[in-house]
């Protein structure tokens, strides 16, 4: 009589994992699907991304081309436009749609780029402040309060013109000046969770609070984690537009949003399309994080959410 072999243990584990991870995608998919404001966040995310991504098939000039002989040229709808430039060019015959295009690659570089920046440096100091308390929570919260008693904006343009504008270095400012709400929001999470059982039953057995912070908090504190970072992607975004507004942000040749807005404010009443696109470009990217931020909060949080 021959006995049936055994399944190893692992393989049951693995086997279960991913049985509860596709069921865990596919009520996602459903509550998205359901969710009006989450899927039209979504469809306007992905399509920025795939916009961003494929940039060099999508535009059909060279952004940084001149062409002082069709400049301010209307959109193709207009009378006088032509298909060559379906959005019209700007004051130097430049093609707005090839710019706007290659324009959304900054603003995902450098939104994306300064919530990590934020993110890594906020979580680090709420983690350490929730855990540790006393006076490194006092340390750190003066910290914040300090940082939130001086405008964003105006510590973002004193560094900008002492350092000098570029991608890095504006990645790097934003996410500086932008730690706070992560900071504080963890190092909320942190008090309450310190407190639970298998905490308290990790620094019985021996474990290190580097360990303890890492391994048992930190993946409890990512679903906010995760929905300040989406909704901080939409803030870095405006501030990055608005820094290129101001002539402190991404320099030509580079094309950003902010800097095509700025081009186009001295032609607005006659030629308003070279203003116009790129501000409607930045709101509906923001607005699309905006909805995607809420969806993700209303997921995650079973307590926020509303009915639609």
């Amino acid at each position: 009589m021959t006995s049936t072999p055994r399944m190893k243990p692992a393989l049951i584990n693995q086997g279960t994992q991913l049985i509860n991870n596709k069921n865990k995608g596919k009520k996602l998919f459903s509550l998205l699907v359901k969710s009006k404001t989450g899927l039209i966040g979504v469809i306007l995310v992905v399509s920025i991304l795939l916009i961003s991504i494929f940039a060099p098939f999508l535009a059909t000039h060279d952004p940084a081309e001149t062409d002082p002989i069709h400049r301010l040229q209307p959109p193709v709808w207009l009378e006088s436009g032509t298909t060559d430039h379906v959005l019209g060019t700007d004051n130097l015959g430049r093609d707005i749609w090839s710019r706007l295009v290659y324009g959304s690659r900054i603003s995902i570089i450098v939104g994306i780029g300064a919530v990590i920046v934020s993110g890594s440096i906020g979580s680090i100091l709420g983690l350490l402040a929730g855990y540790h308390g006393r006076w490194v929570n006092a340390l750190i919260m003066r910290l914040a309060d300090s940082f939130l008693a001086i405008p964003t904006i105006l510590l973002m343009l004193v560094v900008l013109a002492v350092v000098g504008p570029g991608i890095i270095t504006l990645i790097f400012v934003i996410g500086v000046t932008n730690w706070v709400s992560y900071a504080r929001v963890i190092r909320g999470e942190v008090l309450s969770i310190k407190e639970q059982d298998y905490i308290k039953a990790a620094k019985g057995i021996g474990a290190k609070n580097n360990r303890i912070l890492f391994r048992h908090i930190l993946p409890n504190v990512y679903s906010s984690l995760i929905v300040i970072s989406t909704l901080n992607v939409a803030t870095a975004i405006i501030l990055e537009a608005s820094l290129s507004f101001l002539g402190l942000g991404i320099k030509p040749p580079d094309v950003s949003w902010g800097g095509i807005l700025s081009d186009g404010r001295q032609y607005i009443a006659t030629s308003w399309w070279v203003a116009t696109f790129p501000g409607l470009a930045i709101t509906i990217t923001v607005l699309g994080i905006i909805f995607l931020g809420d969806w993700l909060r209303d997921v995650i949080d079973p307590h926020m959410k509303t009915n639609e």
